[in-house]
């Protein structure tokens, strides 16, 4: 399998493994505002602001690849990005078991009690740790060897046409859309609930806030496609890559403002606390930060120096 073929692999996989991670991110962002919330013990509160953290953690990585694509190798497809890839998507997979279990046990305390409760959370984050590390560690020590020696023997670029840059480029405005629309759809529903009219001023404000950026983000991520069949009719330009690789770089801008604000509403609600919420929005967005846009500028940085 040729190396842009692999890329577009992986690819396709992360896209799997973000939709599981919307339904959780889903959950966690409207299930504060249910009217069942209000009776959940503040230990209870605290293992939702601890799924809501891990679950977009997942998501921080599973995106990350992509803005790397596009901030470091231009679209290009080299073994270094693959590695990324695999790298990112394979630690993605822990905090989403763990939120996992965490939101299990909340679905099942409430009916069985707490050690039950805990026993179902622990049990499936368990099995999903088992299946998803455990047992992929043993078949990889059995047949990973020849595959670990033909990937040393690709070379670390490959020439990558620009029918393949578009077509990845598409992939990852549908890895990233994913996880913006469900945000969107879930915190529109938020605003017609009782519990919304609860929050202070602030609260209401940042969340609306918050709602822009995310419809921003739809809207970018929506546009590469609609310049293609309007604009240049289906055909692959060289222009059509350079906007799309923007409107990609920009939905990952308001898509980090987005989330980081309403995390913050979200968690400042749980725990009852502005204060709270103001810290975990800035933690929130350090990390997204981070990963999507440091990380990958002093990448460049240090490549171009070598170049």
């Amino acid at each position: 399998m040729s190396l842009s073929k692999k890329v577009k692999v992986a690819l396709d996989e992360t896209r799997i493994l973000i939709l599981g991670s919307q339904v959780l991110l889903g959950f966690q962002f409207q299930g504060a505002f249910r009217p069942a919330f209000e009776t959940l013990p503040l230990r209870d509160r605290l293992v939702w602001s601890a799924a809501l953290g891990l679950i977009t953690l997942a998501i921080a990585l599973l995106i990350a690849p992509s803005v790397e694509h596009r901030m470091v190798e231009g679209g290009q497809d080299t073994k270094r990005l693959l590695g990324v890839i695999g790298r990112c998507a394979g630690l993605s997979l822990a905090p989403f078991a763990l939120a996992l279990g965490a939101d299990l046990y909340l679905a099942a305390e409430p009916v069985l009690g707490f050690f039950p409760g805990a026993a179902v959370g622990l049990l499936v984050c368990g099995l999903a740790l088992l299946f998803w590390y455990g047992l992929a560690a043993l078949k990889a020590r059995n047949v990973g060897q020849g595959a670990r020696t033909m990937t040393a023997r690709e070379p670390e670029h490959a020439p990558t046409s620009l029918e393949t840059k578009i077509e990845q480029m598409l992939t990852e405005a549908r890895v990233m859309l994913p996880g913006a629309q469900a945000l969107l759809g879930f915190q529109l529903v938020i605003t017609f609930s009782e519990a919304f009219g609860t929050l202070s001023l602030t609260g209401r404000i940042v969340h609306l806030i918050a709602l822009g950026f995310l419809a921003l983000t739809v809207i970018w991520l929506m546009a590469p496609a609609a310049y293609h069949r309007i604009v240049y009719a289906g055909e692959d330009t060289p222009e059509l890559h350079t906007l799309g690789t923007r409107f990609l770089l920009a939905a990952s801008v308001t898509l980090a403002l987005g989330i980081s604000a309403d995390l913050g509403v979200v968690v400042a609600k749980v725990v009852a606390s502005d204060g709270a919420g103001f810290v975990a929005a800035l933690a929130c967005l350090a990390v997204l930060v981070g990963l999507w846009y440091v990380h990958p500028a002093l990448l460049r940085r240090r490549r171009d120096r070598a170049a």
